[in-house]
Parts: C-alpha cells; structure tokens; sequence
C-alpha cells in the first residue's frame, strides 16, 4: 500500500507542529494501515486559506495519475481552510479511490461516517476562520471611523508617530498619528498648484522632473502618483462642502469636519482589488489639512473633465492596427503602441493613427529618439511583404526537418530499453521477496533484504530517467506538431489572409508565423522576423 503525506505551515517558526513532526506522526499512523512506501509533501509559509501551494498542488497532480493509496495530514486544517477547496479536494481523491485520513481529528474517509464528519468539520473550520477575520474587519473598522492611522505605506507629506493620552477614565491609551513632514507638504502644494496651471498630469510629472523633485523614497514621479495625490482627501481642509463631495460619491464620511484631512479606509480587498465606494469610509483625521477646501475641488472637477474628454492615446488592443503585440523598437528594443494623430491637413476629418515607441512619453531621462510611423502605412508594407516572401525554400526546409525529426526513433528505444530493464528488475525483487518467504535463515534474509534493496535504488534511477526521457520526447513531438502547424500556415497564408474581414484574426494570423518586426524610423526600415519551428529566421 503507499500513501502520500502532506504537511503544511503557515510561518517559518519553531511554535506549533513543526514540518518534521507532521510527517513523523502521519507516518506513525500509516504503519497501522500496512503502508509501505510513502510521498511526501511539504509546503513550509504558506496559509490554508486557498490551495495555490506547489507542493500541494504537485499532490493533486500525482493523485490524478493514481501514484498512490491514502493521503494522510496531521489535521485538517492542514489540507484547506475553505469548504469549497477542501469539498473540491475530497471529490478528487474519492474519484480516484485514494482514502483521505487526518489523525488528529480521526477522520477516515473509507467508511461513510469518516466522509460525513470530514466535510462537518470542514465547515466549522470555515466557519471559525470567517468569524475570526469578520470580527478583525469590524474592529479595525470601528477604530477607522475614529480617524486614526490603522499603518501601512506612510503617505507623501508625513510620517506615523505613536502617541498616548488619557482617557475618560482616566487610564492612559495610545494611538498612531500622522505628523506632518513640512518639505513634502511644500511639494504636495506645487503640485496641487501646477496642474491648475497645467491642467495635465503628464505635464505635471514633465515639471517634476525636469526640477529634480523626487518621490517618497527617492524615485521620479509617476503619472499615477500624483493622480492619486490629487484624488486623496488628506490633504483637504475638511469642510461641508467636501464633505458632500465625499457623500455623493458614495462615500461613507465620519466626524465632524473642521480643517483637518480626511483619511480613507476599506478601499481595497486582497490588495489589488478596489471596493465599491459605496463600502469606503473617510474619517476626519488627527491631522491639519493644507489644501483650500475650494481648490480641492477645484482639482477633482478639472480631473473629472479631463477624464471625460480623453482620447485614447497608448495602448496594444488597437482595433485598427496588425502589428501591436509584435511591433518592436529597433533603438532600445520597447515595444511601439499607438498613439492617436492630429487630424490631418489635406484630408478633412481624417485622424491617422501612429506607431509609437512606448518609452517616448514614460520616461524623461533616457527619451528615445525613433521616429513614429503611421500605421496605415506600415502594416500595408508589411502585408506586402509578407505576402511578396519567397516561401517555398522556408516550407521545404521546415518540411525537412519534419521528415528528420519524426524519423529519429533514438528516443523511442531508449524508452522501451528502459521499460524492459525497470520490469526485469522489479520481477527480480518480486523473486527475492518469494524467497524470503520460504527462508527462515537470518543470515540469507538479511542477504534478500540487502539485495532488495540495492534493486529498488536501481529501479528508482530507471524510472527518474524515464520520466526524463518520456518528457523530452513529448516535448519532441510538440515541437514537430509546431512546425507542422507553422507549415500548414505558411502555404495557406496568402489565400487565407485575403479571406479574412475582422482585424482580430488577420492580426492573429500573422502572429502565427511572425515572432516580431523591428522598426528603425531613423533608416525608415522595418525588419521582420519569421518563426520557423524552434528558430528563428
């Protein structure tokens, strides 16, 4: 019988059920079960609350293809903290006839009950761990609303600095609070300034940097940096009027306004995901504001206008272009994005769009110089050269190496050779085994076992190097079904090219056999590089 063994824990610490200990006792366990030979699994800082964990996930795998008996963990916790992970997880091993057993809880799902009072418990773990992070959410909530600093990044302008009073009853408290960083809150005011002047973010960023005025921890500003400057409240002198902003947003606003900021909770959830407005909470904070509640709003309606009257300027998803995704800048090797024109002079209400390099209007200390091209013009000399290639020498040699490769059987006896000695050499200890059997002479047994045991190193060298093998083989036929792919589109290309009507396909068409286009508007010359098989030409 074989098992696997899973361990997990959160943290790298010494406190709890060490990796070590999880896979002794789980082995302890599986003696009861007559288990001979084991899997181990081991996922060492990483949290039950999903199952996005190699070693795990490299288990689920090995379950699939059957490698194994019962999967045994210490407690079930260990598995998942989610009911739906843990129900998904469960469902497979059943699929696959592997029982599950956790010795902590006794759990053993090769009997109805045991599957019963695994997925009983599965729950109340859930159940517990919501209540948990509920009840922190709600406190952590309950202390925003107060306007304090709850941590994390410090915000241009101040610094987070502890301090303690006393309360009603007298007792002494503490809370975090923003002190303000006088030469920061100097700039915070420029900027606010400056794109009132300007009305451009980038022009803002363009200003910024050319006056050598860095960032929070040093760095250049970026576009996004001062737009959600701008955005932030903490910086207003709070009044009802930005208070009403605030609520018509949706907002939910604390405190009683009175020139201090604001500051914003429960924005974001799992970090990169942004809540709905209608769930922040803005709280009038501990510290002054120093930006005139007029000029605030001033700010938020010209950001709004902007916003509404942008055209689309940078960006890969064009509709109306065949290079983007391929399309590379031959002097510092960025990638060239569109960038809508002005309209043009000689032709009423036409706007031509042009490719541009990307680092052009993202970075200002090393500009690159290559100079645009329309993409009309481009993808209508590319296509024509596309179309013009002389194919029929790249389609006989991709067709060549076809024939070579399918005709080279040297892995194909490797694998068979290696399958013949891994059955000789098992068949052997399965002998030796019989032998024991029948042999009660202590010396010759610990000869047999001896013997087993060098075979059974010898057959796990065969088996890793078959699996080497049997993989670099299917890699082998998937670089050949490739190129036959590749082939198949080289000689329909023109005629299916011309079939087509959505830019999509087109586009996607020639990014089967194109890897990428270079273009050089200095020499007003593009170069295209055509995929063929694993190389490139």
């Amino acid at each position: 019988m074989k098992a696997a063994i899973y361990s997990r824990k959160s943290l790298f610490t010494g406190k709890g059920e060490s990796i070590e200990n999880q896979i002794e006792l789980c082995k302890e366990y599986g003696e009861r079960l007559n288990i001979d030979e084991y899997f181990i699994y081991e996922d060492e800082g990483f949290s039950g609350g999903d199952t996005k964990r190699p070693q795990f996930q490299q288990l689920l795998k090995d379950a699939k293809e059957n490698k194994f008996d019962f999967l045994i963990c210490y407690r079930l916790d260990r598995i998942s903290r989610n009911v739906a992970d843990f129900s998904s997880t469960l469902e497979l091993l059943q699929e696959n006839n592997i029982s599950f057993v956790s010795i902590r809880e006794q759990f053993d799902t090769s009997s109805p009950m045991g599957r019963a009072m695994v997925y009983i418990a599965s729950v109340f773990a859930q159940l517990e761990r919501e209540t948990i992070a509920e009840r922190v959410k709600d406190n952590m909530l309950q202390l925003a609303k107060t306007g304090r600093w709850l941590g994390g990044q410090e915000p241009y302008g101040f610094k987070a600095e502890r301090i303690t009073y006393i309360d009603a009853e007298l007792k002494e408290r503490s809370l975090m609070k923003l002190t303000p960083i006088k030469e920061e809150l100097e700039v915070v005011k420029l900027i606010f300034s400056k794109y009132l002047e300007l009305q451009s973010l980038s022009q803002v960023v363009k200003y910024l940097y050319l006056a050598n005025i860095k960032g929070k921890n040093g760095g250049d500003w970026a576009t996004i940096q001062v737009k959600r400057l701008l955005s932030n409240p903490l910086y207003v002198k709070s009044n009802s009027d930005v208070e009403n902003y605030l609520k018509d947003l949706g907002i939910n606003v604390f405190g009683n306004a009175n020139g201090n900021g604001y500051l914003t909770y429960n924005k974001t959830k799992k970090i990169t995901i942004e809540r709905n407005m209608s769930e922040w909470i803005a709280a009038v904070a501990k510290h002054k504001g120093v930006i005139d509640s007029k000029e605030w709003l001033e700010v938020q309606s010209t950001q709004d206008k902007n916003k509404d009257k942008k055209l689309p300027r940078l960006g890969t998803g064009n509709t109306t272009s065949l290079l983007t995704g391929i399309l590379k800048c031959k002097v510092c090797g960025a990638n060239m994005k569109i960038k809508l024109g002005h309209k043009s002079r000689t032709e009423e209400g036409v706007r031509y769009n042009y490719y541009v390099c990307s680092s052009k209007d993202t970075n200002y200390k090393n500009k690159c110089d290559n100079h645009n091209i329309r993409v009309d013009r481009l993808d209508t000399l590319v296509l024509q050269e596309l179309k013009a290639y002389n194919k029929a020498l790249l389609i006989d040699e991709l067709a060549a190496a076809i024939t070579k490769e399918a005709s080279n059987t040297s892995q194909l006896d490797a694998i068979q050779n290696l399958k013949e000695n891994i059955a000789e050499k098992e068949k052997a200890i399965s002998n030796l085994v019989k032998q024991l059997s029948l042999n009660n002479n202590q010396q010759v047994a610990k000869y047999i076992f001896s013997e087993m045991g060098k075979l059974n190193n010898e057959v796990n060298k065969l088996k890793d190097k078959l699996d080497l093998v049997e993989k670099n083989n299917s890699s082998h036929n998937e670089q050949i079904d490739n190129t036959e792919i590749l082939l198949d589109t080289l000689k329909k290309f023109n005629n299916e090219y011309d079939t087509l009507t959505d830019i999509k396909q087109q586009r996607n068409l020639i990014q089967t056999i194109v890897e990428k286009i270079t273009w050089d508007g200095n020499k007003n010359t593009f170069k295209i590089h055509l995929f063929t098989g694993d190389k490139k030409k």
